[in-house]
C-alpha cells in the first residue's frame, strides 16, 4: 500500500496515537526535507516473504542511484528497545530481494536523546512525529538531520518519568553512582535514602534508557556509571538548579581556601575544579563552586563581595541535601564526593566541561579508589 504522507500532528495538539500516524507523520518530516528532485515510493505493511514491515521507503537520486528504507514504527521508543528492533530489521532486510542500499529506520511518536544516540551508534535511520530526523546514505550520498522536541510533548501525568530532575532523583543517582553493585532495591533505598516510589521510578527510567542492568525483579547488577553522571547533567546543573551568590573574593583563590580552613564550623562542602587533587586538574582553578546553608553568614566569614560579574566565588543555597553526603577532606577542606564533582564540572561554567573530562578518566581507571 502506498502512502499519501500528508498527516502531521501539532505539537500543541493531540498526540499520533496509532501506529499508521506515527509513521506518517514522520515519514512526511523526510519527505519534506529531501532534494525535490529525488523519487520517493512508499509501501506500509509491506510484505518481504513471511515477513511483514510497517514500511519500505524508496529513494531514487537524478544519477539514477538508489536507496531502500526498511521501517519500524512504534508509539513509543526506549532506549533498551533499540536492540531487538534492529534485529527485526536486518531479519526483514535478508528477505527484501534488492541490489540498492539498505537502511534500517526506526520511528516514534517522541525518541529521546539518549535513544537517538543508540541508534545513531549502531549506523541506522531515525525519525519522529516532534521532528527530530537523521538520515545518512553513502551512495546516493545524502545527509539529513533536523531537531525536534527535547522532551516528549505528550507524555500525560501517571506515565513513566522522562528524566532525573529533583533532590529525590539525585539521592538515587548518587547512590547508584557511589556504590558498586550487585544490590537489591531496598538496598539502594536504604542506601540513597530516598523514599521507595522515587527509587522505583528512577529505575525504570534508567533501565529503559540501557544504564544499569537488574535481574528480573531482582537486583541491579550493574550501572553506567559514567554515562549515568553525563544523563544526570541533562537534568540537574550546579548553575540552574540551585540559588546561587555570586561573590568576589579580592585577594584571589588561596584566600577563599584559607577561609574554608579557618572556618571548620560552617556547613558547607566545596566542588568544582578546587575539590579535585592537583594531578587531576585540567589547569589550575580559577572559579571556587561552594554548596552552602546560609549564603549571607559564609559572604560575612568568608570575607567576599558580591558582584554581579567578575566572580571567582558562587555560594549555592541547594535543596539537594544529597551533596552533603558522603564528603572527603582535601588539605583541611570538606569536598563534595567525586560523583558530585563530575556533574557539577559538566555543567559549570567556562571551561566547567572540559575540566571534568580528566576527572571522569581518573575515576574509570580507579574505581576502587572512590566506589564503595
Amino acid at each position: 500500500m502506498t502512502s499519501t504522507l500528508n498527516y502531521i500532528p501539532p505539537l500543541n495538539g493531540p498526540p499520533p496515537n496509532r501506529e499508521a500516524d506515527t509513521l506518517r507523520s514522520a515519514l512526511t518530516l523526510v519527505k519534506q526535507r529531501l532534494p525535490a528532485e529525488w523519487q520517493i515510493n512508499v509501501d506500509e505493511q509491506a510484505e518481504l516473504g513471511r515477513y511483514r514491515a510497517d514500511a519500505v521507503m524508496r529513494l531514487r537520486a537524478p544519477d539514477g542511484s538508489s536507496a531502500t528504507l526498511i521501517i519500524e514504527a512504534k508509539r513509543q521508543l526506549a532506549t533498551r528497545d533499540v536492540p531487538y528492533a534492529l534485529e527485526q530489521l536486518a531479519t526483514y532486510a535478508e528477505a527484501l530481494d534488492e541490489s540498492a542500499t539498505v537502511v534500517p529506520m526506526l520511528i516514534a511518536r517522541y525518541i529521546s536523546p539518549s535513544t537517538r544516540e543508540q541508534i545513531e551508534q549502531r549506523g541506522a535511520a531515525y525519525a519522529d512525529a516532534t521532528g527530530n530526523l537523521r538520515l545518512v546514505l553513502e551512495r546516493p550520498a545524502l545527509f539529513l538531520r533536523d531537531v525536534g522536541a527535547t522532551r516528549d510533548p505528550w507524555r500525560g501525568p501517571g506515565r513513566p518519568p522522562g528524566g532525573l530532575k529533583g533532590p529525590a532523583a539525585a539521592r538515587v543517582v548518587r547512590a547508584l553512582v557511589d556504590y558498586t553493585p550487585p544490590f537489591t532495591v531496598p538496598q539502594l533505598i536504604k542506601l540513597s535514602g530516598a523514599s521507595t516510589g522515587a527509587a522505583y521510578r528512577v529505575i525504570d527510567f534508567l533501565e529503559r534508557e540501557m544504564l544499569l542492568e537488574r535481574m528480573p525483579r531482582g537486583a541491579i547488577t550493574n550501572v553506567g556509571w559514567r554515562a549515568l553522571l553525563e544523563r544526570w547533567s541533562n537534568d540537574y546543573s550546579f548553575q540552574d538548579s540551585n540559588t546561587i551568590v555570586s561573590c568576589l573574593q579580592p585577594r584571589g583563590i588561596p584566600a577563599i581556601t584559607e577561609a574554608l580552613q579557618s572556618n571548620p564550623g560552617l556547613r558547607y562542602v566545596l566542588t568544582g575544579s578546587l575539590a579535585i587533587e592537583d594531578e587531576l586538574k585540567y589547569a589550575p582553578a580559577r572559579l571556587a563552586m561552594i554548596y552552602i546553608d546560609d549564603t549571607d553568614d559564609a559572604v560575612d566569614r568568608l570575607d567576599l563581595r558580591p558582584v554581579d560579574s567578575g566572580a571567582n566565588v558562587l555560594l549555592a543555597a541547594t535543596d539537594y541535601d544529597v551533596v552533603f553526603d558522603r564528603t572527603s577532606e582535601l588539605a583541611g577542606i570538606r569536598v563534595a564526593a567525586k560523583s558530585q564533582i563530575a556533574v557539577d564540572l559538566l555543567t559549570a561554567p567556562g571551561r566547567g566541561p572540559a575540566e571534568a573530562q580528566p576527572l571522569l578518566d581518573w575515576m574509570s581507571a580507579n574505581e576502587s579508589s572512590w566506589r564503595r
